[in-house]
């Protein structure tokens, strides 16, 4: 960033109000070089290359979010192409000092730097226009350059009539676009043009960059209200010197925490955390009373639970990753407070309350009484948020318990801000350790240990182009792995094995079963095997299951087993209405019955 900014107007910010109309600051303070466009030095990197090494390309294409510079740096790439000063023309993007046709680029005059906006002119017939245009040369600049705002606007007519012209230009005109929305962009004009996509400006820098106006302005201001615009602004220029412009207004010349708070409709930073401490901790009253108070104070419900949910985020963004705690956009109580929550809140209380804030936020959005809404969010959360894990529950039932407290009671709460609170939820707690019985178990359960990978191992295994089958179990593997489900279930549900040997296999039918499946079975095995199999029907009638039915009696008998626990049976009637929905049968070798080896035939060939 430059050491001073330049202005739009060309004045100093000390001019005259009298005698000039006053210059809104997203236009007063935009950047007219590259020294003074923020946030955007990979780009900035990348164009001082190309046109260092004379290596410019006819046709660029600026993407991101709305107010990041797109149509700045389109125009500075203009004033780039066509800069002119005594020493001649040349492209540079040395632009501190105005070249002949600079002024006018900037004030948006010059005859030579058409800009159109592609959401009013979305035509062919606009199109015709440039098309047309392009055949005569520049009028007094070096370059003809064509800014096309918002290209995405354009109709599939105006982009195939745009395609010739922008593959093959004149080597006297610049095509630069515009969008916001790059995926309706069609990839013929995509692959034409050079991309750059333009970053949201990162907190820190557009926080030092406020800092730098409000200097030159004059201005008075509070760190903590920079950071509500700032965050505000979502890392968008425009929208950050926008809100900077109402909250100076607002704020009769100074810029303070509590008039952006009160202007933007947010309840106090530390207010929202004790807020976020009362209903995680179980102190429901308390959280419905803080709740109360911030609303007649002007914060709006809706924006409450965002603010809930945000700090929720945030929470569990450092408990993943602690350096986030060191964002410039955080307040000190956000910084330290979060801090210390991330280390005493347990991931799963983290994950509901993001699920219940959200779910609550679209509530009251649509809730006549939103205060009511919003309140009924806070109950659920406290209440919820204290229901016991999964392995809590098992680990009560079958009498397992930590070595000094059973796993499942509330932990200790916080503290009481200024008083005792109404409700039963403890939601808040530290985490704690695994309990010595489940330790045991995941102690003995195999542990998958990954296996280095050699330098001199190959790193596939290629697949024999031919399979062999020894038993039933490996037709019906062999059946799964060629994905040929038909076969599949009729070896599974219409096909009783009798015997089975290399080459022959005796099957009797299930009723209903196709008798096509015996010739379609051999044409398989044979593609599969390379060697050709005969497959027969008994003549004798089905004795016993199907491997299906027989996988399906075992489910049953599982299914009743698993009734009958003890385990089961409590936590049935501790949870009524619950019910056993699947069981799973482990054993799969039992599925395939054994097969008497097929009778040796002297006459068979």
């Amino acid at each position: 960033m430059a050491d001073s900014l330049k202005t739009e107007a060309g004045k100093g910010p000390m001019a005259d109000a009298q005698t000039t109309p006053y210059l809104v600051l997203a236009r007063k303070y935009r950047p007219r070089d590259f020294s003074t466009l923020v946030g955007q030095d990979a780009m900035v990197q990348t164009l001082g290359n190309a046109f260092a090494q004379n290596r410019i390309h006819h046709a660029f294409i600026m993407t991101g979010v709305r107010g990041v510079g797109k149509t700045t740096t389109a125009r500075i790439l203009a004033r780039a192409f066509n800069y002119e000063d005594e020493n001649g023309r040349r492209p540079t993007l040395d632009l501190e000092k105005e070249g002949m046709h600079c002024r006018a680029i900037i004030e948006g005059r010059h005859v030579d730097v058409i800009e159109m906006d592609a959401a009013s002119n979305t035509g062919i017939n606009d199109i015709r226009e440039i098309i047309d245009s392009v055949k005569y040369g520049p009028a007094s600049a070096p370059y003809k350059v064509y800014v096309i705002d918002e290209v995405h606007m354009l109709s599939t007519a105006a982009f195939n009539g745009l395609l010739k012209t922008l593959e093959e230009p004149p080597p006297y005109v610049k095509f630069i676009f515009a969008t916001t929305e790059i995926r309706k962009v069609p990839v013929t004009i995509l692959s034409r043009c050079q991309r750059f996509d333009l970053r949201r400006i990162p907190a820190d820098i557009m926080t030092a960059y406020l800092e730098k106006i409000l200097g030159q302005e004059g201005i008075g201001f509070e760190p903590d209200a920079l950071a509500m615009i700032v965050r505000a602004g979502e890392g968008s220029a425009r929208d950050s010197l926008s809100l900077l412009d109402q909250a100076i207004a607002h704020g009769g010349g100074s810029v303070s925490a509590a008039t952006v708070k009160t202007m933007l409709g947010l309840g106090d930073r530390a207010r929202i955390i004790d807020l976020f401490e009362d209903v995680m901790g179980g102190r429901v009253a308390e959280a419905l009373t803080a709740l109360r108070e911030l609303y007649d104070l002007g914060a709006d419900p809706q924006t409450l639970l965002a603010d809930l949910a945000e700090f929720t985020h945030l929470v569990t963004r450092i408990k993943v990753v602690p350096a986030a705690a060191d964002d410039a956009s955080l307040t000190p109580d956000e910084k330290s407070r979060g801090r210390d929550l991330a280390q005493r809140l347990p991931m799963r209380a983290l994950t509901r309350a993001w699920q219940i804030l959200f779910k609550g936020n679209e509530e009251t959005g649509r809730a006549g009484n939103a205060l009511q809404a919003a309140e009924m969010t806070l109950i659920r959360l406290a209440y919820a948020a204290d229901l016991p894990s999964p392995d809590e529950v098992i680990s009560k039932l079958s009498g397992q318990v930590l070595a000094n407290a059973p796993l499942p009671s509330p932990a200790p709460r916080l503290p009481p801000n200024g008083g005792g609170g109404g409700g039963s939820a403890t939601a808040l707690r530290v985490e704690a350790p695994m309990p010595v019985a489940t330790q045991a178990i995941a102690s003995a359960q195999p542990q998958a240990v990954a296996e280095p990978v050699s330098a001199t191992r190959p790193q596939a295994v290629v697949q024999p182009a031919l399979a062999t089958v020894a038993t039933y179990k490996d037709l019906i593997a062999l059946a799964t792995a060629k994905r040929d489900v038909l076969v599949k279930l009729a070896l599974e549900s219409q096909m009783r094995p009798i015997s089975f040997e290399q080459g022959r296999i005796e099957v009797a039918l299930a009723d209903g079963a196709d008798p096509g499946m015996i010739a379609t079975l051999s044409a398989r095995l044979q593609t599969w095997t390379g060697q050709r199999w005969l497959v027969m029907v008994s003549t004798k009638p089905p004795e016993g299951l199907t491997i299906r039915q027989e996988r399906e009696q075992r489910k049953e008998a599982a299914t009743a087993a698993a009734h009958e626990d003890p385990l089961v049976k409590a936590i049935l009637e501790t949870f009524p209405g619950a019910k056993v929905v699947n069981v799973s049968v482990k054993d799969d070798e039992a599925a395939t019955p054994e097969i008497a080896p097929a009778p040796i035939e002297e006459d068979d060939e």
